[in-house]
């Protein structure tokens, strides 16, 4: 069974990188940004007990735009055009950096408040079992989501606070602990 998720997770991110390539490729050749958002963060642990990451992760992420997100009119039209993002949280104290990938949809509440929802998928480096400080994470390639709400200063500089969780879902053998996390992102839009 873990073969079948982790190339279906697999296939998901592919997708999601396909889309941003292809996005990527659009905007170069049309002169624009390669980027249309790139964030910069910290987020911490939520969990307790043995299940609980030390330290704080240090984040990246990029967002791009290649379904027309920019040119939606209306939280329906936002909706039907997810940007794609790609990035990494770090370990630090020994705990499991994340490589992830997905869709993004954000809903301008009104000019400076939006929400914010993504899902992909996330390849880590943390412990599968067995693992006596932190989560044991059953396997390599796991289910990625979050949700955030924002705050926009300029059309340009925004901050977001997110919660995110990483986990297989119980589709792959072995525990599944998960990884749950909270922080903040200072955002540049282009």
């Amino acid at each position: 069974m873990s073969a079948d998720f982790g190339s279906i997770v697999l296939r998901f991110l592919t997708t999601a990188l396909f889309a941003a390539v292809a996005g990527t490729a659009g905007s170069a050749s049309a002169g624009e940004q390669i980027f249309d958002e790139l964030r910069f963060g910290v987020s911490t642990s939520l969990q307790s007990g043995h299940s609980r990451e030390d330290g704080v992760f240090p984040e990246i992420t990029a967002l791009f735009d290649p379904f027309g997100y920019e040119q939606a009119v209306g939280w329906q039209q936002q909706l039907l055009r997810p940007r794609v993002h790609l990035g990494t949280s770090i370990g630090t104290a020994g705990e499991a950096t994340q490589f992830f990938t997905g869709f993004t949809w954000t809903v301008d509440l009104n000019e400076k408040l939006f929400a914010e929802a993504g899902f992909g998928g996330v390849i880590h480096t943390g412990d599968l079992d067995n693992n006596d400080d932190g989560p044991d994470l059953g396997c390599r390639v796991l289910f990625h989501e979050y949700a955030g709400a924002g705050y926009r200063f300029t059309p340009h500089w925004n901050v977001m606070a997110q919660i995110a969780h990483s986990s297989h879902a119980n589709l792959c053998d072995g525990p599944n602990d998960g990884m749950t996390r909270a922080g903040i992102q200072i955002g540049y839009k282009f």
